[in-house]
């Protein structure tokens, strides 16, 4: 049984729940969007709100921080880009006809996926549309993006003669069951990933290795090749719908409703770790420093020893679903639906993890030494042995 831990800070500034949270590349803020239709900016020097930004008129579905820009998407069916300084609106994004889900920040570009069943690309600078991704049966709810040249061969790109103005490509995961690949630079569709049954809730890449996974509320992963669209392997252990994946060093970690997480090997697909204990759904989780944090729809955040699989703590404090946890200077951050961000200290979490990840790998270079150290005898044996044997052939030969 795991200890339970109390939060460092609360923080109360919203006046309704929070769906989001993300942090700066450079570690510096994190942005909370809510259902009170804003967006607050927080400092994680200080855990002070530093920024409030107001003008959606409904609320906010999700949000993503760069450096210098927030970006925002809403119910309203539009996106917002804020500065982080002045806290000024620079842009609104228009076109979507419904609930805008999601939205994704990458190079130049920024994405959106919407109950309209589209996906369109914007161009984070101009305030333009620059393209739209139509083709899906139903409302688009999760995306990702990567370059052809991360997957492709020189000799592969050439057949796509077409789309060599652009290598960019977005993975689009829709209710309709589908996934689909398109070129960003024509908005035709690359490839339609069909073998789900039920809505696609999540998606990860791994470009290097040209594998992309996707969870479902059929109850399974699936591994495909994104560049031949193949179906590799498919997951099936699980209860429940799979709402969560993250990819950690070619181990994938799934939470799902069935109130689990477990680990697979993606090279063989076994699976190799549950982690149990939740009493509802999970609903996010995060890989650090060999610790698995999740969060849950119980209102606890929970910290797993990630190769055992024992339960080390327990967060309380939330009323209600944890949406979203980030981790930074060994600081956990949980956005829940009860309208709070809270800060828990997990330095010595982390710094006995750290001290048994030590103790282990002094175990197995011992183990290593002494194993160097047979090998090394057996073959002065062995050789020994050799050279009597070739001394007793040549007193035979004589």
């Amino acid at each position: 049984m795991g200890n339970s831990g109390s939060a460092v800070k609360v923080c109360t500034d919203h006046q309704g729940g929070i769906n989001w949270l993300s942090l700066s590349p450079d570690g510096q803020r994190l942005l909370t969007g809510s259902e009170d239709g804003t967006a607050r900016l927080w400092s994680t020097a200080d855990s002070q709100c530093h920024g409030h930004f107001q003008g959606h008129e409904s609320y906010i579905t999700f949000c993503h921080l760069e450096n210098e820009a927030a970006f925002t998407c809403s119910a309203d069916h539009t996106i917002r880009k804020w500065d982080v300084v002045t806290g000024q609106c620079l842009a609104i994004y228009r076109g979507h006809t419904s609930i805008v889900n999601r939205i994704l920040v990458a190079k130049d570009y920024l994405f959106s996926g919407s109950y309209d069943r589209t996906a369109r690309c914007w161009s984070v600078d101009k305030e333009k549309q620059i393209q739209e991704f139509r083709g899906h049966r139903n409302c688009v709810l999760t995306l990702a993006h990567y370059s052809s040249r991360d997957v492709l061969e020189e000799e592969e790109e050439e057949e796509e003669e077409e789309e060599k103005v652009s290598r960019d490509l977005l993975v689009t995961g829709s209710t309709d069951c589908t996934v689909k690949v398109w070129w960003v630079s024509s908005g035709r569709c690359y490839q339609t990933l069909l073998g789900h049954t039920g809505a696609v809730l999540c998606l990860t890449l791994d470009a290097p290795n040209r594998e992309l996974f996707s969870g479902s509320t059929d109850y399974t992963i699936r591994t495909w090749n994104i560049v031949t669209g193949e179906q590799l392997k498919v997951f099936k252990e699980h209860q429940g719908s799979v709402i969560c994946l993250e990819l950690v060093n070619r181990h994938l970690y799934s939470g799902s409703a069935d109130r689990t997480v477990k680990c697979w090997f993606v090279d063989t697909g076994e699976r190799i770790q549950t982690y149990k204990a939740h009493k509802h759904s999970v609903s996010t989780l995060k890989y650090h420093a060999g610790i698995l944090f999740t969060g849950s729809g119980d209102a606890c955040a929970r910290a797993f020893n990630s190769r055992s699989g024992v339960l080390q703590k327990i967060f309380r404090g939330h009323k209600f679903i944890i949406n979203c946890i980030q981790i930074h200077n060994e600081l956990l951050y949980t956005a829940s639906h009860d309208g709070t961000l809270r800060i828990w200290d997990i330095r010595g979490i982390c710094k006995r993890n750290k001290r048994r990840l030590k103790k282990e790998r002094s175990v197995q270079g011992r183990s290593s030494q002494k194993g160097s150290l047979s090998r090394l005898f057996n073959n002065k044996v062995g050789c020994m042995v050799q050279q009597e044997n070739r001394e007793h052939e040549a007193v035979e030969l004589m």
